[in-house]
């Protein structure tokens, strides 16, 4: 897990996570775990198996995939494995991803809602959203047949934020100095000592506009919605109905309601 992967770089995550992000640079719960750790079993439910996506979600978790529920994050190598498993399971009818999530990092979201995409037509999925589903979390759940949300449950924030952690002030004031000695013009621009120009602003927004467009298209894809209606939300969020009233969700339901009416379609 690299929490360092969510600043000085485009990330979908929704900026009321920010807080929760900077806690987790200072936490010490990792330290007191144990050294090894597994990745969590794959539960089934009356031929359902359910997949959780929750917390803040990274690219890898590794050996703390399993004590991601425990540090409040989740990780996309995790997601993708149970996928995997549920898929070659002959146990399996359909998959929910139950969803709780502000979003997170950029990097390997968009292959892992490319393969959840996919994997429609081996077998159903289902999102069902326990609160919330945003940013990068609300692209995986576009990626599902069908989605549901609680009343109070909130979805969308398709948009990119690029936070950019400067620390040279604070550098300066207690008398550390930090020189970059760099290979290259623009080697180092975004380091959190260096203090953001102009120019290095402009490339981070480039990156952030190119990020931002991919989102929005897949998202258009997934939901089959228009993309000029995805773009107008300007990673604007909704709470409930609404949401299903934009496009971006199927229905309002509480997600124990929604498990039992998949459990009642399925037969």
């Amino acid at each position: 897990m690299n929490v360092s992967a969510l600043f000085n770089r485009p990330a979908m995550l929704h900026p009321g996570a920010r807080g929760l992000a900077m806690s987790l640079l200072s936490d010490d719960r990792p330290a007191r775990l144990p050294r090894m750790g597994s990745a969590p079993e794959l539960a089934i439910v009356g031929g359902v198996a359910v997949v959780p996506v929750k917390g803040i979600l990274f690219q890898r978790l590794g050996w703390m995939g399993g004590y991601g529920e425990y540090l409040g994050v989740g990780g996309y190598d995790v997601i993708a494995a149970q996928l995997a498993a549920a898929a070659a399971s002959s146990d399996v009818r359909a998959i929910v991803l139950d969803i709780d999530s502000p979003g997170g990092d950029v990097a390997g979201c968009f292959d892992l809602v490319d393969d959840i995409f996919a994997l429609r037509k081996v077998k159903p999925i289902h999102a069902i959203l326990g609160e919330r589903a945003l940013s990068a979390a609300y692209a995986i759940a576009s990626a599902a047949e069908s989605i549901t949300v609680p009343r109070t449950g909130e979805t969308g924030s398709v948009g990119v934020i690029y936070m950019h952690l400067s620390v040279a002030e604070m550098a300066a004031k207690a008398g550390i100095a930090v020189t970059l000695i760099t290979d290259g013009a623009h080697k180092g621009e975004l380091n959190e000592f260096v203090a953001l120009s102009d120019e290095a602003r402009a490339r981070a927004q480039a990156d952030v506009d190119t990020v931002g467009a991919l989102f929005r298209e897949t998202v258009a894809r997934n939901r089959d919605l228009p993309l000029d209606r995805v773009r107008d939300t300007q990673a604007g969020t909704f709470l409930g109905k609404a949401g299903v009233e934009i496009g971006f969700a199927d229905a309002v339901k509480a997600p124990d309601d929604a498990f039992v009416a998949l459990l009642t379609q399925l037969g």
